[in-house]
């Protein structure tokens, strides 16, 4: 499975979003630290949910990296993240 799949799917699970898109940039890193043959390094995060109404931005990033601590531990390098709630 992609990690790509697995950030989705993972997020899926926590949020029930109303709204989820994961772009995989590795490409865009070539060169770069972190970076390594094959990619599913670097990624990009949009997620609408209602698990974000009245949160922070640092306590909606706090939210997804805990969702996802064992791809941030593993080959993950880079995530960027996109949180809002929903009509934001």
């Amino acid at each position: 499975m992609l990690v790509k799949d697995i950030i989705t799917q993972k997020l899926q699970d926590a949020f029930a979003p109303e709204s989820i898109e994961v772009k995989d940039e590795s490409h865009q890193h070539e060169g770069h630290a972190g970076h390594r043959p094959g990619g599913q390094t670097h990624f990009r995060v949009y997620i609408v949910s209602k698990a974000f109404i009245g949160k922070s931005r640092i306590e909606r990033h706090r939210m997804i990296n805990a969702a996802l601590t064992d791809e941030l531990a593993g080959g993950v390098h880079a995530l960027a993240i996109h949180a809002s709630a929903p009509g934001e």
